[in-house]
């Protein structure tokens, strides 16, 4: 089963030492890893190296692919569809995006979403960028007041746009659970 995913929003290409820095952090945090090309890693993360100790009874090993994609480094023909429908971004982050990172969980456990939701904080840490996290319309009201939102919309659908900091506050609120 499919599990939770969430975009980081890129204003340009990610540096070489950065995308480094990101091997290296996925490399100490995962109990695998594998790269499929530079900046595409499928890994299964621990859980704990997140800071997460209530896994709900599921192995704490949690399958996650971390994908940056655009042109220049890979899967820009994926880029360019998940922006196809996109509102036009630089009224909103300040930017249009010219990369993204994909944080895709492959397990829909609760532990998962938590897990995506840490996972990209900590990818925001190492390469910058701007969490661009879609809502149900009765999170819309829970999320209004966390720090570290760059930007809200409802139109066409609901969405914040976040930093690093969001994600953690928010992975922090009861129940919580991202849309997809």
């Amino acid at each position: 089963m499919s599990g939770p995913v969430l975009v980081i929003e890129l204003a340009e290409a990610v540096p070489l030492e950065a995308i480094q820095r990101l091997r290296e952090f996925l490399v100490r945090s995962s109990a695998r890893f594998e790269e499929k090309r530079v900046g595409k890693y499928d890994v299964n993360i621990h859980a704990e190296s997140l800071g997460i100790t209530d896994t709900g009874g599921v192995d704490g090993r949690r399958p996650v692919m971390v994908s940056l994609m655009g042109p220049g480094i890979g899967d820009e023909a994926i880029f360019q569809a998940e922006h196809a429908d996109e509102v036009d971004q630089e009224p909103l982050i300040g930017f249009t995006p010219t990369h993204a990172v994909d944080v895709i969980a492959f397990c829909n456990s609760p532990v998962d979403h938590v897990v995506t939701a840490l996972l990209t904080a900590d990818v925001i840490d190492v390469i910058g960028g701007v969490a661009n996290v879609e809502l149900r319309e009765d999170q819309v009201p829970i999320v209004a007041g966390l720090p570290g939102i760059v930007a809200t919309m409802t139109d066409p659908w609901p969405a914040v746009y976040g930093s690093a900091e969001f994600l953690r506050a928010w992975a922090q609120q009861p129940g919580f659970r991202l849309l997809k």
